[in-house]
């Protein structure tokens, strides 16, 4: 007699009464996927998995399938998979199969996840074409790495980190001065690696352009001298232009001009013009001289300032004599209008002219204490050119001062020796008569 004591899918035990079935046979089930050792896998490191499923019989033979970075299925067969050392290109998708003579059965995928510092840093340049100076550029640093890059570093080579921790490093108005060699530093909790530096090339006109002359020194008539025209330039220059008094040198093309025999002629501004594919600039003129002409223009140049000085000078001394000129006249007028009523003296100088009859006199009439200086002039007929005399008054003195006056009396001849014209004549051309009376000393 039969009794079924336990039923499912696989197998059915059974007791008879009296005696015991073998065990029954299923299909693998339960098929898992373990990795040792667990947490992160970091590259380089020893990583195992093993599958393992339930079944009766046993578990004949294990097949691994996996893709890794997203490819196509691959598969290997055996228990276990082991990475001695295993790599960021392992990273991807596993499962296994168990198998008995039953059935298959299969595991969940597990996802292999593997940890790196950067790698394959790179710097890229944008625009990709020629950089010309003034314009936008943007410098991108790229890295694979797990977890991803969480710090950028930018390096000019041969100089100081730059002041950016971006992906990114932005040129809004790229210079000459920015040219150079880039790189960038990636890194990670895992580590960080530099990239290969990149070539910034600025293209620019020249600029800086100036002329040279050789030799140095002094300049020998009939010598040889070479110019040289310098600019800074990218790309460098391709073309030279030469002026003299700015006209054009009809051979005056290059880098280097020369003047075998040097002359006056050659004496002047020259200045040079520098071209490239992106503009021109011109250099400051210099003059060149002779130093022999030098020496005659700097003596020109002295004489026409000696000339200016001493005519500046001439003016000022007539200035000066007009002006003390007009002084006196005025203290003279003072002087008349101080003395008042004291003792005015009064000046009467006359040029008279010598009469067939007789020569005229000078009298001297004494009116409220007036006295009157005459001075006479006689000349006889052939005189064509009269005399003149200037007779400058003392200044008076303060009338509370004792002042001492000295008094000098020429007398007129009496009209009994008084010479005739004809004596006159012979004893002297002009005849001076004068009368000074000293003033009467103030009362007190």
């Amino acid at each position: 007699m039969y009794s079924i004591i336990s039923e499912n899918e696989d197998s059915y035990f059974c007791a008879v009464k009296g005696s015991l079935s073998s065990p029954a046979v299923y299909k693998p089930k339960n098929t898992s996927v373990s990795v040792s050792p667990s947490g992160e896998i970091v590259e380089d490191s020893s990583v195992t998995l093993t599958c393992s499923s339930d079944a009766n019989p046993p578990v004949q033979s294990y097949t691994w399938w996996y893709k890794k970075n997203g490819g196509g299925y691959q598969s290997m067969t055996g228990p276990q998979h082991v990475f001695s050392q295993i790599q960021s290109p392992d990273t991807g998708e596993y499962y296994c199969e168990a198998q008995n003579e039953m059935g298959t059965d299969r595991s969940r995928t597990i996802n292999m996840d593997v940890k790196y510092d950067p790698k394959n840093t790179s710097v890229s340049v944008s625009p990709s074409g020629e950089i010309v100076e003034g314009s936008s550029v943007t410098l991108t640093c790229s890295s694979d790495a797990n977890p991803p890059v969480e710090k950028y570093t930018w390096y000019k080579k041969n100089g100081a980190s730059l002041t950016a921790s971006e992906k990114t490093y932005n040129f809004m108005t790229i210079s000459s001065e920015d040219s150079g060699e880039y790189y960038c530093e990636a890194e990670n909790k895992y580590g960080r690696l530099n990239s290969s530096s990149v070539s910034v090339d600025v293209q620019y006109d020249p600029k800086n352009t100036s002329v040279s002359v050789s030799p140095s020194g002094e300049i020998v008539e009939g010598s040889s001298v070479t110019l040289t025209c310098s600019s800074d330039a990218n790309p460098p220059v391709d073309k030279y232009t030469w002026y003299f008094q700015n006209k054009t040198f009809l051979n005056g093309f290059g880098q280097i001009y020369n003047i075998s025999n040097f002359q006056s002629k050659d004496n002047g501004h020259y200045h040079c013009e520098a071209w490239n594919g992106r503009g021109s600039r011109n250099s400051t003129a210099l003059m060149i001289i002779l130093p022999g002409k030098q020496t005659v223009l700097t003596a020109a140049v002295g004489i026409i300032v000696v000339l200016l000085v001493l005519i500046l000078c001439f003016s000022g001394l007539m200035w000066f004599r007009k002006k003390a000129s007009k002084s006196i006249s005025d203290t003279r007028d003072t002087s008349e209008n101080v003395q008042g009523d004291s003792s005015p003296v009064y000046d009467n100088i006359s040029g008279m002219t010598m009469t067939s009859t007789a020569a005229q006199t000078a009298a001297t009439v004494d009116q409220d204490d007036v006295h009157y200086a005459s001075v006479h002039f006689s000349r006889f007929k052939n005189q064509e050119v009269p005399l003149y005399s200037t007779v400058q008054l003392h200044q008076p003195q303060k009338q509370d001062q004792d002042v001492q006056y000295a008094a000098v009396k020429f007398n007129l001849p009496s009209s009994a020796t008084q010479p005739t014209v004809e004596q006159a004549a012979e004893e002297d051309s002009s005849v001076l008569y004068s009368t000074v009376n000293k003033p009467r000393t103030k009362k007190t």
